[in-house]
């Protein structure tokens, strides 16, 4: 399959597929988050940080340059159906790892404990989990 195949929007729907092609992508969308929010360990501890921490290192323009994943994700959220009230929270969460992990070394320490992103596919999880679970009965 290629590439454009893979990459194709997935369609909130009746369709029986489309709670297999949303656990697809949530499993897509929850690996980018790991990348971002937990994929690294600091040696000896339980203390887990992704690229998301590291980019952030950079005064500025690290937190502004980590917007990028985070909104695909969301936008990703949105083409799932998620309602607007899963949106606002990821746009919540996402704007407080913006506006707190701007501050020199408490947003740092901020990002490595917050992980935005794994909140934002937890809300997602949720809520196809619950769009499945409706779509049973």
């Amino acid at each position: 399959m290629s590439d454009d195949q893979n990459q194709r929007p997935v369609q909130a729907g009746g369709e029986d597929g489309d709670s297999e092609d949303g656990a697809r992508e949530l499993a897509r969308l929850e690996s980018l988050a790991d990348w971002l929010d937990t994929r690294f360990r600091i040696p000896g501890t339980s203390i887990r940080f992704g690229i998301d921490g590291l980019v952030g290192l950079v005064p500025g323009l690290g937190d502004l340059a980590m917007l990028a994943p985070a909104f695909y994700l969301i936008a990703r959220a949105a083409s799932l159906g998620a309602p607007l009230h899963v949106l606002a929270r990821m746009l919540i969460n996402t704007s407080l790892d913006l506006v707190i992990g701007a501050i020199p070394l408490v947003g740092d320490i901020f990002d490595v404990v917050f992980k935005a992103n794994r909140r934002n596919t937890a809300l997602l999880a949720r809520f196809l989990e619950r769009k499945k679970a409706r779509r049973i009965r």
